[in-house]
C-alpha cells in the first residue's frame, strides 16, 4: 500500500509545466509521437461517434434514409476535429505553446461545432430513440432553459464574451497550472460553440430559431470581435499567462514571437470561418426559398386543378 502511494505521489508531483518543459521542438511530426490517449474526452468522443453509427445503423435496418453527408460532417469534421486537438501530440503542446492553444480554441469553438451542427445528432436520435426517451428530449429541447441559451442573442454574447473573460484575467494563468481546469476549458469551448452555431446552421428542430436575413446579421456582426481580439493579442505588450510560457525555458520557442502568431490565427481564423459560415447561410437560405416556392407552385397547381374540375362539372 505504501508502494502504492508513494508512486501516486511521485505522478502528482509531476507538475504541467515540467510536463511542458520537457517536450521536443514542435514539428508536423510531433503530432503523432506525442499522441496521449488518457483523457476522458477521448472516451466521450467514442461513445459519441459509437452511438451516432448504432442509431444510422437503426434506420438503415428499417429501411430508412439517412445522408451519408450528414454521417461524414458529424464523424469527420465534427467528433474528428475535436480529437485532432485534444487527443494528438497538440493536446501536449497546448500548455507549451500559445499558439496551439489557440488552434485548439479555433477548431473547439468554431470548426468542430457547425460540422456537429450539420450532422443534425438530434434528428437522427429523435428518429431512432423509443417512444419514452424520445418525449423526454423534446421535453428538454423545449424547456425554458434550452429556450434562454439557444435564443441567438444569448449564444452570440456567450461567444463573444467568454474568449475576453478566459484570456484578460487570471483564468488562463489557472487552467495553465491545473490541467483539470485545462480540459474543462476545452468541454466549455465545444459547449459554447454548439449554443452559437446550432440555431444558426443547425438542422435540427430548435424552439425560436431566426429567419436566415437575421441568422446571416448575426454571423457578420461576429467577424469584429475575432478580429479585434486577434489583434489585441499580437500588440500585447504584456504576455498571457504571465511568467507561465518564460518559466519553461523553451530553448526552441520565443514566447513573445508565438504570442503574435496565436493572435494572427485567431484573427485570420475566426475570419475565414465566419465568412466560411456566411457562404453556408446563403446557400441554405437558397435552398429554403427554393423549396418553398415549389411547395408554392404545387399548391397552385392543385388549386388549378381543382378550378378545372368545378368547371367541367358544371
Amino acid at each position: 500500500m505504501q508502494h502504492v502511494d508513494s508512486i501516486f505521489a511521485a505522478t502528482s508531483a509531476v507538475s504541467p509545466a515540467a510536463s511542458s518543459a520537457n517536450l521536443p521542438p514542435f514539428s508536423v511530426t510531433s503530432v503523432f509521437t506525442e499522441t496521449r490517449l488518457n483523457s476522458w474526452l477521448t472516451l466521450l468522443l467514442v461513445v459519441a461517434a459509437g452511438l451516432y453509427l448504432y442509431g444510422v445503423h437503426r434506420l438503415r435496418i428499417r429501411g430508412d434514409r439517412w445522408p451519408i453527408a450528414r454521417t461524414v460532417f458529424f464523424l469527420g469534421p465534427g467528433l474528428g476535429g475535436i480529437a485532432l486537438v485534444t487527443a494528438t501530440g497538440l493536446e501536449a503542446y497546448d500548455t507549451a505553446l500559445l499558439s496551439v492553444h489557440m488552434v485548439q480554441h479555433m477548431v473547439l469553438s468554431m470548426m468542430s461545432p457547425i460540422f456537429l451542427a450539420l450532422g443534425a445528432p438530434m434528428t437522427l436520435a429523435l428518429r431512432t430513440l423509443p417512444q419514452r426517451p424520445r418525449k423526454r428530449l423534446l421535453a428538454i429541447v423545449h424547456s425554458r432553459v434550452a429556450r434562454v441559451y439557444s435564443f441567438p442573442l444569448v449564444a452570440f454574447t456567450i461567444f463573444v464574451v467568454n474568449p475576453f473573460a478566459l484570456y484578460f484575467t487570471d483564468l488562463y494563468r489557472y487552467t495553465l497550472e491545473h490541467a483539470w481546469a485545462h480540459e474543462l476549458v476545452h468541454a466549455h469551448f465545444i459547449m459554447t460553440g454548439c449554443v452559437f452555431f446550432w440555431p444558426l446552421l443547425g438542422l435540427d428542430p430548435l424552439p425560436g430559431r431566426w429567419p436566415y436575413p437575421a441568422r446571416a446579421l448575426l454571423m457578420l456582426l461576429s467577424v469584429p470581435f475575432h478580429t479585434v481580439l486577434g489583434l489585441t493579442i499580437m500588440q500585447s505588450s504584456t504576455l498571457f499567462g504571465g511568467d507561465w510560457y518564460p518559466s519553461l525555458n523553451l530553448s526552441w520557442s520565443n514566447p513573445w514571437d508565438d504570442q503574435v502568431l496565436a493572435g494572427g490565427i485567431l484573427w485570420a481564423g475566426g475570419e475565414f470561418v465566419s465568412v466560411t459560415m456566411l457562404g453556408v447561410l446563403v446557400v441554405q437560405w437558397v435552398k429554403q426559398s427554393e423549396r418553398e416556392a415549389r411547395r408554392v407552385d404545387r399548391e397552385l397547381d392543385r388549386q388549378e386543378a381543382r378550378e378545372r374540375a368545378a368547371e367541367s362539372a358544371a
